[in-house]
């Protein structure tokens, strides 16, 4: 398995090579050179598996000869044993035809303890292989800061910092993060916005000499692995519905976009999706570009649902490079018409192919909380403000 940039100057690279890169020396993300793909026996045959079966053969497809396979499994046994729910993602009914998928029994309470868990079992195996140490950097809303350092704390072969919005995060988040008694972490309140933070994660990935010095790796969604480790709780729920035939349609309450991109990964690969139904509240870009095709920043509000307060959503570009065809070139433009004009406009051909996949809503704060009390009328459950725009959204499709 060979992942090439999203703007098409980086050298191509095997999977461990991108594990520990992070970003592309273009300043680009890495993706496959060509999709692995399930046939439909294979897909049915995803029926009766443990969570942890379909982690192995739906991510171990993207790693080739990187990791031992017997090592793989003892990666993926001990990245879920922390979880306290024997299912590892369990599904509840809302009403028919309507479930919720429980992403919130990992460490740190978050959906990225699925993905994080993993990728620091992966980071431990690669760099004691390696006799290497790594400095990693990430940037977060609120939920990818906790479970990142619940994924690397007391790890003998890396550091990690942690940027986060000052005053811009939930107090539970701040004190998940600034608790934490390790040698390995540090955290970094930024005044701005999680964009702001982003940015500066990626200004200093792009300064190639200091990544080289502090050996600079990624544990935000622009690395690869954070993708693929998303993937299998898609397979898992179609799995349990039995929908592995007929079919499927996910809501994803979507701020930096990288859950909602691995769905349409899961897509690409063979996974009988139908729809893919964004979620946002009034930091609304992807919304707005779902429907009409343009993607146009604006100032970040505050809201409820503050790991959805985000205008540039870093995974998008993967998708577009999908959508160009997967053209570096036109891809890398588009994004420079992005950071010096602050907008994309896509094609009306291209528009009426996402349209195919994507549809997209947004819920405000007042819309939010009402949600929240709709669900606990009808279910006795209390779902976080995040989960209630999805809700919504799933509700409005």
């Amino acid at each position: 398995m060979r992942y090439i940039s999203t703007r098409g100057k980086s050298p191509k690279l095997n999977f461990d090579q991108v594990v520990l890169t992070g970003l592309a020396t273009d300043n680009g993300l890495y993706l496959p050179e060509n999709w692995p793909c399930f046939n439909k026996r294979e897909i049915l045959g995803f029926q009766n598996c443990s969570y942890s079966e379909i982690v192995y053969r739906t991510v171990l497809p993207f790693m080739g000869d990187s990791i031992p396979k017997k090592i793989f499994r003892r990666i993926i046994n001990k990245s879920y044993k922390k979880f306290r729910h024997e299912e590892i993602a369990p599904l509840f009914k809302i009403e028919k035809d309507l479930w919720m998928m429980e992403l919130f029994h990992g460490p740190s309470l978050a959906f990225k303890d699925f993905a994080l868990q993993l990728l620091g079992g992966i980071f431990d195996y690669l760099l004691k292989k390696k006799s290497e140490r790594i400095t990693i950097l990430g940037a977060t809303s609120g939920d990818t800061g906790s479970a990142a350092i619940e994924a690397c704390k007391d790890k003998d072969m890396m550091d990690i910092f942690i940027l986060h919005p000052h005053k811009r995060i939930t107090k539970i988040q701040r004190k998940q993060m600034t608790t934490v008694d390790s040698q390995n972490v540090f955290n970094i309140a930024i005044k701005g916005s999680f964009d702001d933070c982003q940015d500066l994660v990626k200004k200093l990935f792009s300064d190639t000499d200091l990544g080289r010095q502090k050996k600079l790796s990624s544990i935000n969604s622009i690395n690869w692995a954070r993708i693929i480790g998303q993937i299998p709780y898609y397979f898992y729920a179609t799995a349990k519905l039995n929908l592995l035939d007929s079919g499927i349609s996910f809501c994803v309450p979507s701020g930096n976009f990288g859950n909602a991109y691995a769905c349409y990964v899961s897509k690409i690969i063979g996974l009988p999706v139908r729809k893919i139904i964004i979620g946002s509240n009034r930091n609304d870009v992807l919304t707005r570009f779902f429907t009409g095709g343009s993607l146009k920043l604006s100032n970040v509000v505050a809201t409820l649902s503050p790991s959805m307060d985000i205008q540039i959503s870093s995974n998008l570009e993967r998708y577009l490079f999908e959508i160009f065809n997967r053209s570096g070139s036109k891809t890398a433009k588009n994004l420079e018409s992005l950071r010096m004009n602050g907008r994309i406009e896509i094609s009306k051909n291209n528009l009426l192919k996402i349209r195919k996949t994507f549809e997209a809503y947004k819920l405000d704060d007042n819309g939010t909380l009402q949600n929240i009390k709709k669900v606990y009328n009808d279910t006795g459950r209390i779902i976080d403000p995040h989960s209630s725009v999805g809700f919504y959204s799933a509700i409005e499709a």
